[in-house]
């Protein structure tokens, strides 16, 4: 399985702009590449879009972003593997950058995506490099800033 897969940054920085075209996106290029790979949603970045949601519309636009990905089959769950791979990687940055940095349920979040698209060997594009960057450094992952 390959693919790319959007962090909850790369959503919310589109919405803020008043453009929600990108929950209609199931494809995504990535940056130097002219085709394109196939688009997964993680059910994390699923939750976190809702808890933002702050209309009727953008709740009802949310479900439909929601059916389509699991009609086609990629929307990502974390396992329970994924979960406790989180916690030792929160564990290890905690121990190096102070457990104040992990604290964040943000950081928790970000952690279940990588574990998760790690798992299916998904390239996760964000706008968040610090938290990306600092998983990094103790799990094996593909990652890349995306510019929008």
């Amino acid at each position: 399985m390959s693919g790319v897969l959007f962090a909850t940054s790369v959503y919310i920085s589109a919405l803020r702009r008043g453009d929600a075209s990108l929950l209609l996106s199931r494809r995504a290029t990535r940056k130097g590449e002219a085709a394109d790979h196939a688009l997964w949603l993680s059910i994390v970045v699923l939750e976190e879009l809702y808890i933002g949601a702050r209309d009727k519309r953008l709740r009802k636009l949310l479900a439909r972003f929601e059916k389509n990905f699991e009609n086609a089959g990629r929307l990502l769950v974390p396992l329970q593997s994924d979960w406790t791979a989180s916690g030792r990687v929160l564990s290890l940055i905690g121990e190096k950058y102070g457990y104040e940095e992990v604290g964040r349920t943000r950081m928790t979040n970000d952690a279940l995506i990588v574990m998760s698209a790690a798992r299916h060997g998904i390239t996760v594009l964000t706008i968040n490099d610090k938290d990306y960057a600092m998983i990094a450094e103790f799990r094996l992952f593909k990652w890349e800033h995306y510019s929008v």
